[in-house]
């Protein structure tokens, strides 16, 4: 569901994201996953209100793409479900295609 939100809301929760991120390590220190669902949060809340966040995630996902991949995969993303997908779907057609004796594809 998307909301119309004001500059002063946008900005509120970027900066509570902020903080959220910048207290996963004092959240960590407590036994438990705690740390990583704080960090989560703050993510979430950061990518969610900050186009300047997003633009930079999506420079770090092209950087390291196997991390990129288990963070899309962690905040249900659906750039990640949609990308599972197709590839699942390619998966089914190639299977298709060898079943009815077409040559593999050399991928």
């Amino acid at each position: 569901m998307t909301t119309a939100r004001t500059p002063l809301l946008r900005t509120l929760f970027f900066a509570t994201g902020v903080l959220l991120v910048a207290a996963t390590p004092l959240v960590g220190i407590i036994p438990g996953p705690g740390g990583i669902f704080v960090f989560a949060a703050g993510l979430v809340l950061m990518l969610q209100n900050s186009p300047w966040a997003r633009k930079r995630f999506a420079q770090l996902k092209r950087r390291w793409p196997r991390s990129g991949h288990y963070a899309d995969r962690a905040l249900r993303r659906r750039s990640f479900r949609r990308r599972r997908q197709r590839a699942q779907d390619a998966e089914i057609a190639r299977a298709e295609a060898v079943a009815l004796g077409f040559p593999a594809d050399p991928r």
